[in-house]
C-alpha cells in the first residue's frame, strides 16, 4: 500500500483552491437506488454535515427510492451538500438512479488535515459503494480519486 497523499507534496500544483475550487466528479457509473441510498446511510452514520435541497428550500433528507421516483429536470433538482470535515464540501446532485453525481468543493482546503478528509470522504464512499471514485480538474482527465483496485486515493 503507497503512503497517503502529502499535502506539501501537492498542494502547489495538484490542489490550488484558490485556481480550482472545485474538483467535478464525472459521476459514479452503473448505480442503483440501493447504492444512492447506501451512499445516504454512510452520509448519516458518519454524522457529516448535510443539507438537502429541492430547487432553493432546504428540506428533511428523504430516503433515495422516493427522490429517485420525483420527475425529472426543471429547478428543483434535488441536491445534497455534504461537508464531511474542515475544508471539504461535496454536492451529489440526483439526476437518476443509474449514475451518481459528484463535485467536490477545496475552496476551502489549507492543509494536509483538509487533504485527510478528502481522501478519507472519497474512499468511505468508495468503499461503501465498492466503487471508483474519480474526480477531475477543469479541462483534464481523472485527475484525484479513490482507486477500488488499490483500496486507496491516489494522484492520475
Amino acid at each position: 500500500m503507497a503512503e497517503p497523499l502529502r499535502w506539501a507534496d501537492h498542494a502547489g500544483w495538484l490542489l490550488d483552491p484558490a485556481a480550482d475550487g472545485w474538483l467535478p466528479g464525472e459521476g459514479i457509473a452503473d448505480t442503483t437506488a440501493a447504492d444512492w441510498q447506501a451512499l445516504l446511510d454512510l452520509v448519516v452514520e458518519r454524522g457529516w454535515e448535510r443539507v438537502f435541497f429541492v430547487g432553493c428550500f432546504e428540506t428533511a433528507l428523504p430516503r433515495a427510492e422516493e427522490v429517485l421516483s420525483w420527475p425529472p429536470g426543471g429547478a428543483a433538482r434535488p441536491v445534497l451538500s455534504v461537508r464531511p470535515g474542515p475544508g471539504v464540501g461535496a454536492v451529489f446532485r440526483f439526476g437518476g438512479a443509474e449514475r451518481i453525481d459528484l463535485d467536490v468543493d477545496v475552496a476551502q482546503l489549507r492543509d494536509q488535515e483538509g487533504l485527510d478528509v478528502l481522501c478519507g470522504f472519497l474512499a468511505a464512499v468508495g468503499r461503501r459503494l465498492g466503487r471508483s471514485v474519480p474526480t477531475y480538474a477543469a479541462g483534464t482527465g481523472p485527475f484525484l480519486g479513490y482507486d477500488r483496485a488499490a483500496d486507496q486515493v491516489l494522484v492520475r
